[in-house]
């Protein structure tokens, strides 16, 4: 597949940088974990890289304050936005929302797009009122849908998807990508004649989650499978996976918009897409189109998530949602592919743990990560095939029997229905 790109062999341990996203949630997440979520609401990055930590009461700012990170006292702890989500959760599901838990102004913002109706907005301002003054409403532009196509191209008959990273379960190698792009048995190829088969989808989560499993077809993911392409031949090597921390400066790999940045700005967020619910994803302000779906989102060469879906596009700006990567590793049992530490070439990631304070770099100093160059299939080389004319008559022949189906399926139903109604109205009639 196009993330079996060739690179260059790995540089020895010593030239791989100290990874950002690893490091950045290190101190906060710490300090949460240990005070507790009745006394802690969560913690973020500031501008100078240095953690923030909000807390309840004067003696956990004090021990916040000696561990080296910034307090802020806030008035509804972990547990009370929980309890807010939880309700929230509870309420009929309206499709076109989505909520989160806004660590820094220490509120639960529930949003809803273009598609929700007045009535539905008022049925749930009234849930939110509620629950207190800590949760806020807001309407956003566009609509929150699942980004199907993707970065660098996954095809089959269900769409056009994304790889995001390169996994193992010690013995076969895998994609791991967005669940919504198909369900278990999905075939996918390189190309839209369906002759360079790539893998099939063998574990699907969505809605719940978003996340799934292709396996290769050869069962090896080949050469270069640390890389990720971001475009114009270029790659970065990804050695390791993380939770990111809101604040923290990301980047995003797709074929319809390019590589693009952005920040992290809520986690554990709720999705209500028309197709589902998802929970648990990571809320950013990078945009995202149709097309990058599936996608990887990395920061420092360390795997964040993939993505999910979001509002918006690259010329006016939007929200996009990630599925965070660690979850779908434990979830899966599957590790990372990544460069490895002897410069022997592609390693199994450890299972992620707790990482060393950051404090060095700040959250706009981040990079994408260490460069490597790409040789094998990429984005541009596969699309500019899929857009050569004597692929044209292959692809017509597919959608031509694509609306053959459609037509003959819309008949068959319409018939049902008449037959239906017809034997509605015999009945009443007596």
């Amino acid at each position: 597949m196009v993330t079996r790109a060739v690179a260059s062999e790995p540089p020895d341990a010593s030239s791989v940088p100290r990874t950002y996203a690893a490091s950045a949630a290190g101190t906060g997440g710490d300090l949460v974990a240990r005070l507790g979520a009745s006394r802690t609401a969560g913690s973020w990055i500031n501008a100078d890289g240095k953690p923030v930590v909000a807390v309840t009461d004067e003696e956990a700012a004090a021990e916040v304050r000696e561990a080296g990170a910034e307090a802020k006292m806030v008035d509804h702890s972990m547990d009370e936005l929980k309890s807010a989500t939880s309700t929230l959760r509870s309420a009929p599901r309206v499709a076109g929302t989505a909520w989160v838990m806004d660590y820094r102004s220490n509120q639960v913002v529930v949003r809803g797009d273009s598609t929700v109706s007045a009535a539905d907005w008022s049925r749930m301002t009234e849930v939110a009122d509620g629950i207190g003054g800590f949760v806020r409403m807001e309407r956003t532009e566009g609509t929150f849908t699942t980004r199907l196509n993707g970065a660098l191209p996954l095809l089959s008959t269900a769409g056009r998807c994304s790889a995001g990273f390169n996994v193992t379960d010690g013995q076969r190698d895998f994609i791991l990508t967005a669940g919504h792009c198909g369900p278990d048995g999905s075939v996918w190829f390189a190309d839209n004649r369906g002759t360079q088969q790539i893998g099939q989808t063998i574990k699907q989560n969505f809605p719940g989650a978003d996340y799934s499993l292709v396996q290769y077809a050869s069962g090896d993911a080949g050469a270069g499978a640390d890389v990720v392409s971001i475009g114009e031949g270029k790659g970065v090597r990804i050695t390791g996976a993380a939770d990111p921390a809101v604040g923290q400066r990301v980047f995003r790999s797709g074929s319809t918009s390019g590589l693009r940045d952005g920040e992290v700005t809520a986690l554990n967020a709720t999705v209500n897409y028309p197709e589902g619910t998802v929970t648990g994803l990571i809320e950013t302000n990078v945009c995202a189109e149709p097309g990058d779906s599936g996608g990887p989102m990395f920061s420092e060469g360390v795997a964040l998530g993939v993505t999910s879906g979001g509002s918006g596009d690259c010329d006016a700006g939007g929200t996009t949602f990630f599925q965070p990567v660690t979850k779908a590793l434990a979830a899966l049992d599957v590790k990372l592919l990544v460069a490895a530490q002897n410069g022997s070439g592609q390693g199994a990631s450890p299972a992620p743990s707790a990482s060393a304070p950051q404090g060095a770099v700040s959250p706009g100093d981040a990079s994408p990560g260490s460069s490597a160059p790409v040789s094998g299939a990429d984005a541009v080389t596969l699309l500019s095939r899929l857009a050569d004319p004597k692929n044209i008559g292959p692809g017509l022949l597919v959608i031509a029997g694509s609306l053959v189906a459609l037509v003959a399926t819309r008949f068959i139903r319409a018939e049902q229905d008449r037959k239906a109604y017809r034997r509605y109205y015999s009945a009443t009639w007596g």
